[in-house]
């Protein structure tokens, strides 16, 4: 979409068609309602409304759907939002850290999903945006949601950044072929990261990013929502808290885990109870202190299960507790299959080269009971552990 067509979008015509497409889209063939819609409007601007409505029902998934309605979006800037639940906790913690008021840059801002959170937070904020269409949709969205922030088109690599106690930033990470997990590749670059980081900083990064990566002093923070790892973020000077280098934060509840509660890896013989850490856990390296916390330890030392004796209701891992112990031998896990009468079987796997999809077709599921194979390795062998989910 280029600047001239945004803004018509925005002019009194241009409202009234994205309010008319926005209405429609969904309840009517998207083909058949572009056609009506360009017999009164301009080809170019059909097509930017419609693409607003696509992105706008879209948006349900990350913002809440009266902020979605009003918002606007490009598709790059969609897919590297921050979702609402995760923006949120990230803007609180700012807040309560800095004190209500406080002047932050939100550096590449993007269409403004996080600078919306730190305002609605009470964060004097100003975003910051290099690509000029992007810069002006974040300050419509502003506006069209009423939050108190400006948003300046600039590239945050030249921003006087003085008159800020701390900034936050979101370097991009998408390219021409969709995600970027080098932070080499990152914009701006790896090394502006690192700058930004030798002062009172936030920067969101790659939940993959690796932690020799992480420089000293710095608190890596693994943010998990639902159970689905979302993202990372790198928290500095003053925003790092309690001397913490990694943290497992789990949303909604905000339940977290840090390096400080980890006593270091236990391992131990199976017992009758498996967990499978939150993947906020695993990636921040706090499976053993998720272990910790139901009494249990390591099935194997590189494996990110966890054992115990007992059924601890935990939100860091899901619990199952172990019907059977079997090797990983296809004919005897058919056999199995067959002798239990299990019909749906779920396969997990984690530490052994099996493809769950091509196993689960090799065991041939036909009766009408459920069942769960977790197909790891204990002690170094491969083995499988039929799993009850608790």
């Amino acid at each position: 979409m280029q600047r001239a067509t945004f803004d018509a979008l925005r002019s009194a015509d241009g409202a009234g068609l994205l309010a008319e497409a926005s209405a429609a889209y969904g309840r009517e063939d998207e083909f058949a309602l572009g056609t009506r819609l360009r017999r009164t409007h301009a080809p170019d601007l059909v097509a930017a409304a419609l693409t607003q409505a696509r992105l706008r029902a879209r948006a349900v998934d990350k913002f809440e759907p009266a902020d979605a309605a009003r918002m606007f979006f490009t598709v790059d800037g969609y897919e590297q939002a921050t979702r609402v639940g995760v923006a949120r906790h990230r803007a609180a913690r700012l807040a309560a850290t800095l004190g209500a008021g406080a002047a932050v840059a939100d550096l590449c801002c993007g269409i403004g999903g996080d600078l919306v959170e730190l305002a609605r937070a009470g964060l004097a904020v100003t975003g910051v945006e290099a690509d000029e269409l992007t810069a002006s949709i974040a300050a419509a969205n502003v506006a069209a949601l009423g939050v108190p922030a400006r948003v300046v088109h600039a590239d945050a690599t030249t921003v006087d950044r003085t008159a800020y106690p701390a900034v936050v930033c979101d370097p991009a990470r998408r390219g021409g072929r969709g995600r970027v997990f080098d932070p080499d590749a990152y914009r701006p670059p790896w090394s502006f990261v690192l700058e930004l980081l030798a002062g009172t900083a936030c920067v969101k990064v790659a939940p993959g990013l690796p932690h020799a990566r992480i420089p000293d002093g710095v608190e890596a923070e693994w943010v998990s929502e639902r159970g689905e790892v979302k993202e990372a973020a790198l928290w500095s000077g003053g925003l790092a808290l309690d001397g913490v280098a990694r943290r497992a934060t789990l949303l909604p509840s905000g339940a977290t885990l840090t390096d400080r509660d980890d006593p270091g890896p236990v391992v131990r013989p199976l017992g009758e109870y498996l967990y499978e850490p939150d993947g906020a856990v695993i990636r921040a390296g706090l499976v053993t202190a998720a272990a910790d916390r139901v009494g249990g330890g390591l099935v194997d030392p590189s494996i990110a299960y966890v054992t115990a004796d007992t059924a601890v209701s935990t939100p860091f891992a899901r619990g199952y507790r172990v019907l059977d112990t079997l090797p990983y031998d296809v004919k005897a896990l058919r056999r199995y299959v067959r002798d239990h009468g299990i019909g749906v079987l779920t396969v997990k796997k984690r530490g052994v080269g099996v493809v769950p999809e091509k196993l689960r077709a090799a065991v041939r599921p036909r009766g009408e009971r459920t069942a769960t194979f977790v197909v790891t390795r204990v002690a170094g062998a491969a083995t499988v552990l039929v799993a009850d989910p608790l």
